[in-house]
């Protein structure tokens, strides 16, 4: 018998429409809608059938909650997910950054830095200023 894993994936398509409807408190239906307005998009299977993960619905009680809790229309539903995406997105950078940053700043002064991005590509020297010294 195989073992649970620790932690499970909150993005595996596990739950079909009735079990993901029933998790998020809403009809069947009012999944389908969202889904065909592009709120809240399920994995599909080979059939077509939908299939939800625990993200999806968490985005789903999120989605319910705006729009019937705090009366925002489900065009100003899809901005603000939209800009939580955006958002989320800017925030893995500045940690990207913020690590390249770091080994910047640990590197001996005088390391040649090499580094490259999709629109450019930067080649430096270290140069370390006093204030940076005293961190």
């Amino acid at each position: 018998m195989e073992s649970l894993p620790d932690r499970l994936d909150r993005d595996a398509p596990l739950f079909p429409i009735s079990t993901a409807a029933r998790l998020a408190g809403m009809h069947p239906q009012t999944l389908r809608t969202y889904d065909r307005l592009g709120l809240v998009v399920p994995t599909r299977t080979r059939g077509r059938g939908r299939r939800y993960s625990m993200r999806d619905v968490a985005r789903l009680r999120l989605v319910q909650y705006l729009s019937q809790d705090e009366g925002i229309n489900l065009n100003g539903v899809q901005r603000i997910l939209e800009l939580e995406l955006r958002l989320d997105g800017l925030q893995k950078r500045v940690e990207e950054l913020t690590a390249e940053l770091r080994a910047a700043h640990s590197a001996p002064p005088g390391t040649r830095l090499f580094t490259a991005s999709t629109n450019a590509v930067h080649l430096g020297t270290v140069v370390r200023t006093q204030k940076a010294i005293g961190r």
